[in-house]
């Protein structure tokens, strides 16, 4: 029986061994790691040592056995409780409450040429415009015109009633006959010799006087037929039939359209870079995503004391009278020759009280993925959807463009190539 444990002891210790050499070679997968085996040869091991002892030399060594079992009971389950278990627990914890990456959209900060340019508010102004009023009063006695027309130059607009001054003018034509008529005669006496020279001059001044009031009563009859002074467009009609009008009423009002003028305001600091016939572009709110094109025509000669601006026109082509007189437009100068700018697109842009900032897209330092930078910039001109970088980032690096609201410094973020916003027809005016 002695002999057949050894052999079961030995045998065992062998397979132990083998097994552990097997599976640490990778010959052998085994549901146990390798040191699991060669613990168990080695316990066959001493128990084959321990049956080769005399009798009174196991206990001592049985005893020791023991207490370095129990000794290493003992570390093993402190090691466990004090070390392993609270990184285990550390790791779960860090690996459960981990943040996970942001999805975010990016873009290249990139280099564009923009030429300098000069914004400006200004009010459309007709070329020439005018409120049509009478010189003197009456009553109306035909319209020519309804609200809206375009007319031409010299194109009737309103008469007034003339009866009275036809009248007048039917009596000075008759006076002027009888001063003609006279003074015919005083001039063949004075040619015999039969009347002095003062009954001529006298009749001359006669002739002379009717003739003025002839002239007169004519220039009061055209005075009451009100022409247009140049051709334009008409504004509301503000008169009927029949109607009394006083001298200097308004009727209606006469713009030229075509051309346009666009004056507006420009601080003094800006006339060493502005001059007649710069390239003018012009923007409406009548007429979303219409751009029109002009240029500088005039810059005023004095700088106003009380704003410190100067007040500069430019013209515009008008064809199809879009463009009305008082309407408020936004107005670009092309000062300069286009310069290379940074640009990033407006979404990019964290605004702050202390500063703007920007999320930098970069590798984490550990390799484990991609993090943002909080970038503080210093920002540009506005053109459209992009805005120049005076400062703080270079050209190629990525920005966050869409997610910034959840970003902090160093978050980790994942790039989602389709979660970028499309451009808005038009930029919202704030």
């Amino acid at each position: 029986m002695k002999r057949a444990t050894t052999w079961v002891l030995t045998a065992v210790a062998i397979a132990a061994l083998a097994v552990a050499a097997a599976t640490d070679f990778a010959h052998l997968r085994a549901p146990v790691l390798p040191g699991a085996f060669l613990a168990i040869a080695i316990v066959c091991a001493l128990l084959l040592i321990l049956r080769a002892l005399p009798l009174h030399a196991r206990r001592p060594v049985i005893f020791v056995l023991a207490l370095v079992v129990i000794v290493a009971l003992v570390g093993g389950l402190s090691v466990f409780q004090f070390v392993l278990k609270p990184t285990i627990v550390k790791n779960a914890i860090g690996a459960a409450f981990a943040p996970k990456p942001t999805a975010v959209a990016v873009e290249e900060a990139k280099v564009e040429q923009w030429p300098p340019q000069l914004e400006a508010i200004g009010t459309v102004r007709a070329f020439q415009g005018i409120v049509v009023a009478p010189q003197v009063a009456g009553v109306v006695s035909a319209i020519h015109f309804q609200s809206g027309d375009d007319v031409a130059a010299g194109a009737p607009l309103v008469d007034l009633d003339i009866s009275v001054e036809e009248a007048d003018l039917a009596n000075g034509l008759a006076q002027l006959k009888n001063a003609n008529v006279s003074l015919e005669r005083a001039q063949r006496l004075i040619a015999s010799g039969n009347t002095p020279q003062s009954t001529v001059d006298a009749a001359l001044a006669a002739r002379d006087s009717a003739a003025a009031t002839v002239d007169h009563s004519r220039a009061v009859i055209a005075q009451k037929a009100i022409k247009a002074p140049f051709a334009g467009r008409l504004g509301l009609r503000n008169v009927d039939l029949g109607q009394y009008v006083a001298a200097g009423a308004s009727l209606t009002t006469l713009q030229q359209l075509d051309p346009i003028d666009v004056d507006f305001s420009a601080p003094e600091g800006a006339l060493a870079a502005l001059a007649v016939g710069q390239e003018t572009t012009l923007s409406v709110d009548a007429q979303p995503g219409r751009t029109f094109t002009g240029k500088v025509v005039a810059i005023d000669a004095r700088v106003s004391a009380d704003s410190r601006n100067v007040t500069v026109r430019a013209e515009f082509a008008n064809p199809d009278r879009k463009l009305l007189p008082g309407m408020f437009a936004d107005v670009t100068v092309t000062t300069g020759a286009p310069a290379d700018v940074l640009t990033v697109p407006r979404t990019a842009v964290v605004y702050g009280l202390y500063g703007d900032d920007a999320f930098v897209v970069a590798p984490a330092k550990d390799g484990g993925g991609l993090v943002v930078e909080r970038r503080l910039i210093r920002l540009g001109a506005t053109r459209g959807e992009r805005i120049a970088i005076v400062d703080g980032l270079k050209p190629g690096e990525e920005v966050v463009t869409v997610g910034q609201i959840k970003l902090q410094q160093n978050s980790p973020v994942a790039i989602d190539p389709g979660g970028a916003l499309p451009p808005p027809a038009e930029t919202p005016k704030p």
